[in-house]
């Protein structure tokens, strides 16, 4: 920001009162891009054990919520036999910019595709996004998703738990993130209807 050097941006921490380790970077030039432009693949889907011709899906999350949807990827694949890839969601505002910007140049006649576009189109199965905000959050990139679109977030009032309670209570834990991503696969009719009735016997809900 200041110096010979200096760019047009600032940085921010975001600090939450869990620690938490975060997980390495992964390599590739690709992923140094996505973090600076708001999103990025974290893990392919976990295929070990999981045929060739399994449901798939895409976990998008933030921050903290990371942790939980790779949790979720472990779930869905030993459960239920669903390969999920995860993403990490560096900025939500930044995607959306970045889409309003293309938006508006091809009311200009440019051919520009927003990046989050770009990056998602040849993903397979529905996107489900995980936030520990609201899930309006999330939801301002959702029209330039090109797959299904699905979103939980952390709505409503907030309580006095711990926070294993408190995410089960907004359904964003791991085993929440499952059965929604259940949900989101049986209205495509990819996993039986009565799965998600299972997934919500099998984890206690």
């Amino acid at each position: 920001m200041y110096g010979p050097d200096a760019e047009d941006v600032f940085y921010y921490l975001t600090v939450y009162n869990e620690p938490k380790a975060q997980p390495p970077m992964p390599p590739g030039a690709e992923v140094e891009e996505g973090i600076l432009r708001g999103l990025y693949r974290f893990q392919e889907a976990d295929a070990e054990g999981v045929p060739e011709d399994a449901p798939r899906l895409q976990l998008l999350a933030s921050g903290t919520a990371i942790h939980w949807i790779l949790a979720a990827q472990r779930l869905l694949a030993r459960d239920w036999g669903v390969a999920a890839g995860v993403w990490s969601a560096t900025s939500w505002s930044e995607l959306r910019r970045d889409a309003l910007a293309c938006d508006e140049a091809q009311l200009k006649g440019e051919d520009r595709v927003p990046y989050v576009t770009r990056v998602l189109e040849d993903a397979p199965g529905p996107v489900l996004a995980v936030s520990d905000w609201m899930r309006a959050v999330p939801d301002q990139i959702s029209q330039w998703v090109p797959q299904d679109w699905h979103s939980i977030g952390t709505d409503g009032f907030g309580l006095s738990d711990t926070r294993e309670a408190a995410r089960r209570h907004f359904g964003v834990d791991p085993e929440s993130i499952v059965v929604a991503a259940l949900a989101a696969l049986a209205r495509r009719g990819e996993v039986k209807p009565e799965t998600v009735q299972e997934a919500r016997a099998l984890y206690g809900m």
